[in-house]
């Protein structure tokens, strides 16, 4: 008798980190525990076709297209060239940006009744906005950096002068919605400014200016729903090359950036950033896991940056390296995500949908 569950891994998707959500993909692939698991791989293009495929490189066949099957009762999907239904136990969405980690297939999942690993609608959807994340965690007396937003609509409105006067120069600009740090400008000149305006106008309706946080990038790697865990934070040491962490820096230079786990700091500093990171993954709705980005200041003030429901899986990414620091493999951790997935799954069933007044 086979008691494996099936798994379907969902990557690609519409998003400027398509090719990131592809790497991620491979090493949950590859480090799945094959006793346990049997893997179905599902591939969503950049027009947001979604496709069965054999082989996690980006590559696929219109004959592999699928279908979402839209009764609950037989939660999965439909191969139309293979006229047959695709019914996972548990889908691990292991997509990085816009429709993939702010909500829109959480959604989708959580109509169809499947259960999925990680955050849901309302978690995913705030932590990917960067601006309502801010007001979620200032509300929760987090401490965020200063910013200024605007809307596409109110691009007229917005001046270089005086957002110098506020937050001072330099200052940092970030789309919105977007992540691996896509969209986001070091703004030194009025030039430079223009610039970011027009780079994030492309990708996304709402700029964010923040004050530049003069402090070291550390990450926290949080797991859990009824009682989360934090690991000790992580540091991410920056070559001089590089005026933040880019996208290059991130994933084309090899030798941009070096990771020290656990971070050099104080016990005090660790415990305060671990207790942050949890009160943020709360404040925000998390579930399951997530990484929560931060800045250390020389005086020893801790600013939350922003929070990854779907953090990299790749072999330089974070969140794994941290939980593996604690003695957690890559494998033990992806069984303990989908564990996590289904207690929680199995914990809203619990809730009836019928009202008889």
């Amino acid at each position: 008798m086979n008691t494996k569950k099936s798994v379907a891994v969902i990557f690609g998707g519409k998003s400027v980190e398509h090719k990131i959500s592809i790497n991620s993909a491979k090493n949950v692939a590859e480090f799945l525990d094959k006793s346990a698991f049997e893997t179905i791989f599902i591939y969503i293009s950049t027009d947001g076709k979604w496709y069965l495929t054999d082989q996690i490189n980006g590559d696929y066949h219109e004959s592999d297209q699928l279908l979402l099957i839209l009764d609950p009762t037989r939660k999965g999907f439909y191969h139309i060239n293979g006229g047959k239904s695709i019914l996972p136990d548990i889908v691990f969405p292991v997509l990085h940006g816009t429709d993939g980690e702010d909500g829109s297939i959480q959604g989708m999942l959580e109509a169809v009744n499947l259960p999925f690993v990680g955050t849901g609608v309302l978690g995913s959807s705030v932590s990917m906005n960067k601006l309502y994340s801010k007001r979620l965690l200032e509300a929760a007396n987090i401490p965020v950096s200063n910013y200024i937003s605007y809307s596409y609509n109110e691009k007229h409105l917005i001046s270089y002068r005086e957002i110098t006067d506020r937050l001072q120069s330099p200052f940092m600009a970030k789309a919105a919605n977007l992540g691996s740090s896509v969209g986001v400008h070091k703004v030194t000149s009025e030039e430079k400014f223009k610039h970011a305006l027009e780079d994030i106008f492309k990708f996304d309706k709402t700029v964010i200016f923040e004050e530049f946080v003069e402090g070291r990038e550390l990450e926290c790697a949080v797991m859990g729903n009824d009682d989360p865990q934090a690991t000790f934070p992580g540091e991410i040491v920056v070559s001089s090359d590089y005026e933040f962490y880019t996208y290059d820096a991130k994933y084309l230079d090899p030798e941009a950036a070096k990771l020290q786990i656990p971070a050099q700091v104080s016990e005090e500093i660790a415990a305060n950033i671990q207790k942050l990171s949890i009160q943020s993954y709360k404040a925000l709705a998390c579930e399951d896991f997530a990484r929560v980005d931060l800045f250390l200041k020389k005086n020893g003030e801790i600013i939350i940056n922003e929070i990854n429901t779907i953090p990299g899986f790749t072999n330089s990414s974070m969140f794994p390296m941290m939980w593996k620091e604690r003695g957690l493999e890559f494998t033990p951790l992806l069984t303990k995500l989908i564990e996590l997935a289904l207690e929680k799954y199995e914990s809203s069933q619990r809730l009836s949908n019928n009202y008889n007044p």
